[in-house]
């Protein structure tokens, strides 16, 4: 990792968080009415729990950008996620994304009492949304790896939002691989998943 190409990837993070939903919403085209209970790479989440954590994520980061704050219960309706999750998910991608497109303001953002920049907020997001897709891929039962370009930018910020202190909540420990690994298997397996 470089302090040019983290910096990049930083600045760039509306960008980077465009290219993660382009590849979940590839994902979510392998859900069947089938697949919902089927378990997740996220520990004791079937895949219509996974959904419905990814609608309330990308609900927060609508708001962020919206409002310039993510509060605890994010306002917003776009669909029903418990009657059609996908669907749901769908529209707030694309609603998400418009809102952070158009952007005009909201240089910072408040999340509980921390105020972070747009760019961080959105470079977060493109790790749990990138994350989650593959997530969703591996409950459908198919191997579909996180693009190598946009892994390569996501596993170079994945330091400056996991932690240690995130590793007993949020994400399970670094699972190894051989640095020979492709980098989407390699971003996946920092974040506490096991690679196909």
């Amino acid at each position: 990792m470089t302090a040019g190409s983290t910096t990049k990837a930083l600045t760039g993070g509306v960008a980077l968080l465009e290219r993660a939903m382009g590849y979940t919403l590839g994902s979510l085209l392998l859900v069947t009415p089938e697949a919902m209970s089927n378990p997740t790479p996220c520990r004791e989440w079937d895949l219509r729990a996974l959904l419905l954590h990814m609608n309330d994520s990308l609900l927060a980061l609508h708001e962020a950008i919206e409002v310039g704050h993510v509060g605890l219960d994010p306002a917003g309706d776009y669909g029903h996620p418990a009657a059609d999750p996908v669907g749901t998910l769908r529209n707030r991608a694309c609603q998400m994304i418009g809102a952070w497109a158009n952007a005009r303001g909201h240089g910072e953002i408040s999340i509980a009492d921390r105020a972070l920049t747009s760019s961080i907020v959105a470079a977060t997001g493109a790790v749990e949304v990138a994350a989650h897709g593959w997530d969703v891929a591996r409950a459908c039962g198919h191997d579909r790896p996180v693009p190598p370009a946009l892994a390569e930018e996501l596993l170079e910020l994945c330091p400056l939002f996991v932690g240690d202190a995130d590793r007993l909540t949020r994400f399970a420990a670094p699972v190894n691989v051989s640095p020979l690994t492709s980098l989407g298997d390699q971003l996946v397996a920092f974040l506490g998943r096991r690679p196909c």
